[in-house]
């Protein structure tokens, strides 16, 4: 579903400035376009789409995927809310939700998405890749292989098989490992020489892994020598997690290397200013002039999800009610099938941002079809909308939902 993530690993271990190359792709949107187009247009033509029509499901979907591609997986797994609100009966937006959790480094999270979206008929052939990641980061490196070797069939066949040989070698076949890269390497893959180095690496040939990947970027091996060498050592989730997400362990506990370091893709490739507000996007009318209406351009979110958030002074507080009747307006956070997975993403949003989160209780709305994790009620929509600002400072994407009548709201963890 994504391009190689491997160069915001070797910005982190090198502590230099890489930029890569925009993805680009020629059947990984389809959408209508022959020609192969960067991954920041195409998430640009989804937006001047969902701009006509809000309710768009292809593309939701698109967008989805091209902002997880991008990197910002809060406006991804916006996107895919939306999208499984537009048509709960399709896959895609489930298998979207379980890649995001995957490129979070949430595990185990995500496996309550990849058996819904497999429920819903999504074949391993296209949830393998990122389904195959979960099971590395596990450190269930059999059922990674084979979920690997599934999505060779699939739209992410290229990722795949670049994951496949990682995890081999994490298992320490390094043998088996470099013959399921040659293919990659036989057509010039841009990434295969920086793979081939993890896997030498991760085999425990350092020497090797530095005389590559000096080759695949001349010069960076004094830098990530260090990194190269320790690698053999890790766990093998922890290893996993390195190489694919550029998540190291630091002092015990993992460390998001996307935390620390700007996004691999270049501002001037991708616009100026980041998409402020999903939903204010797709809450407003279609433009009715015949001339097109002025699009936001879209840059991947900056790495601000740890800084230190003070509150503004105008923050409301919504009220706090151990039962709730009646239509009320919220700020929605999450949603999708699995209530039980709610308490737990509540509870990584509010670790990581104390101070906003101070006083704030969620909540979980049953509907037939779903469960949403929701805080609230506001008075009104003006005063939902100002904490909904304040979310979206610390890169979390949260939407104003009014319930029905028929929605049941408890508190989280009385459910």
């Amino acid at each position: 579903m994504r391009g190689n993530l491997t160069p915001r690993l070797l910005i982190l271990c090198a502590g230099a400035v890489l930029v890569a190359a925009p993805a680009v792709g020629q059947t990984s949107y389809g959408y209508g376009v022959s020609q192969p187009e960067t991954t920041s247009a195409a998430l640009a033509r989804y937006v001047r789409t969902l701009a006509s029509d809000p309710r768009d499901f292809g593309a939701l979907i698109g967008a989805g995927k091209a902002a997880l591609e991008l990197g910002d997986t809060q406006a991804a797994a916006g996107f895919f809310a939306r999208a499984d609100e537009v048509n709960s009966r399709s896959p895609l937006p489930q298998a979207g939700m379980g890649a995001v959790s995957v490129a979070n480094g949430e595990a185990q999270a995500a496996m309550p998405y990849f058996t819904r979206a497999q429920q819903l008929g999504a074949p391993a052939a296209t949830i393998g890749c990122d389904r195959g990641l979960a099971y590395d980061l596990l450190g269930q490196q059999a059922k990674a292989q084979a979920d690997y070797r599934a999505a060779l069939t699939g739209p992410d066949a290229t990722e795949a098989r670049r994951r496949l040989a990682l995890s081999l070698a994490i298992s320490g076949d390094q043998a088996s490992a470099l013959q399921a890269l040659a293919p990659l390497s036989a057509k010039g893959d841009s990434a295969a020489g920086r793979v081939r180095a993890f896997v030498l690496a991760l085999t425990g040939d350092s020497r090797g892994a530095m005389v590559a990947i000096d080759a695949a970027m001349p010069g960076s091996w004094s830098r990530v020598s260090p990194f190269l060498q320790k690698l053999p050592t890790l766990q093998p989730g922890q290893k996993a997690a390195a190489v694919n997400l550029g998540i190291f362990p630091d002092s015990g506990a993992p460390a998001l290397a996307a935390n620390t370091v700007a996004s691999p893709y270049s501002a001037s490739s991708v616009g100026t200013n980041r998409l402020a507000s999903i939903d204010e996007l797709l809450q407003s009318p279609p433009a009715t002039s015949a001339a097109p209406a002025e699009q936001p351009s879209w840059q991947p979110a900056a790495a601000t999800a740890q800084l230190a958030y003070a509150p503004p002074v105008r923050r409301p507080t919504p009220s706090v009610q151990p039962a709730v009747n009646g239509r009320k307006v919220w700020l929605q956070l999450a949603s999708g099938p699995n209530a039980e997975a709610l308490p737990e993403q509540f509870r990584r949003m509010k670790s990581r941002n104390r101070t906003l989160f101070d006083g704030i209780s969620g909540y979980v709305a049953r509907s037939p079809d779903r469960a949403r994790l929701v805080i609230g009620p506001f008075r009104a929509n003006s005063d939902a909308e100002i904490f909904q600002e304040d979310l979206q400072s610390v890169g979390i994407d949260a939407f104003s939902w009014t319930n029905s009548d028929s929605d049941r709201i408890v508190p989280l963890g009385t459910e």
